[in-house]
């Protein structure tokens, strides 16, 4: 293993209560009734297209494209404030780095955002490469956004590790080639992450971690 990778929502850190707020702000601005707490919670780490699908029935690309540029103008008002890294991520990353591992982000957020949220909590340093949803045609689970990784880190696929919170970070993961290990941290239970292949499931990231250093 020569990089690890990360998805950011539920994996590194949480900020669930800006996705919240930018998904209120979208489904308002284009006439949807309000979506709960937890059926809105349960799209955090899909792109806004199928996140507005899944709230919403509607599946008109428009809608979508409408949807996204909201969500977005919104985010740049409120996402930053609100993320913060879960306890222990900081320190995780910070034993990779010591390891002389390459370390990365692959996220459906843009990159210029999560590079703003690292430099907040003082962590920027330590990451090698971000590549987010406004980097790639394709977002996850395609796999452009690992293999655009993989190229900026100049490291091959098969010395890649994924970690990442959701199906769709594992289905990111077995299209690319990449192995895979996912954490309990998010709205994924663990029979749905064990459909997929890995290499270890684990409660949290230092949970994770430590199985590393065994």
């Amino acid at each position: 293993m020569k990089a690890v990778i990360f998805d950011f929502d539920y994996t590194l850190g949480d900020s669930t209560e800006g996705i919240l707020e930018c998904l209120s702000y979208g489904l308002a601005k284009l006439g949807f009734p309000p979506a709960g707490r937890e059926e809105m919670r349960r799209t955090i780490g899909l792109s806004l297209g199928p996140a507005l699908e899944a709230l919403t029935g509607c599946a008109d690309p428009e809608k979508a494209k409408e949807f996204t540029r909201l969500f977005m103008e919104k985010a740049d008002e409120v996402m930053v404030a609100r993320a913060e890294l879960f306890p222990g991520s900081a320190r995780v990353l910070r034993d990779i780095k010591a390891r002389g591992l390459k370390i990365g982000i692959v996220t459906t957020k843009a990159s210029y955002r999560i590079w703003k949220i690292l430099d907040k909590c003082g962590v920027r340093e330590l990451v090698d490469v971000v590549v987010g949803s406004n980097d790639v045609k394709n977002e996850k689970p395609h796999p452009e956004s690992l293999m655009r990784a993989a190229e900026l880190l100049d490291i091959d696929l098969a010395d890649i590790l994924y970690v990442g919170d959701s199906t769709v970070d594992a289905q990111c993961a077995a299209s690319a080639g990449v192995k895979f290990a996912g954490v309990l941290t998010g709205t994924t239970v663990r029979e749905e992450m064990e459909r997929y292949p890995n290499v270890y499931i684990a409660e949290d990231l230092p949970t994770l971690a430590r199985e590393w250093e065994c």
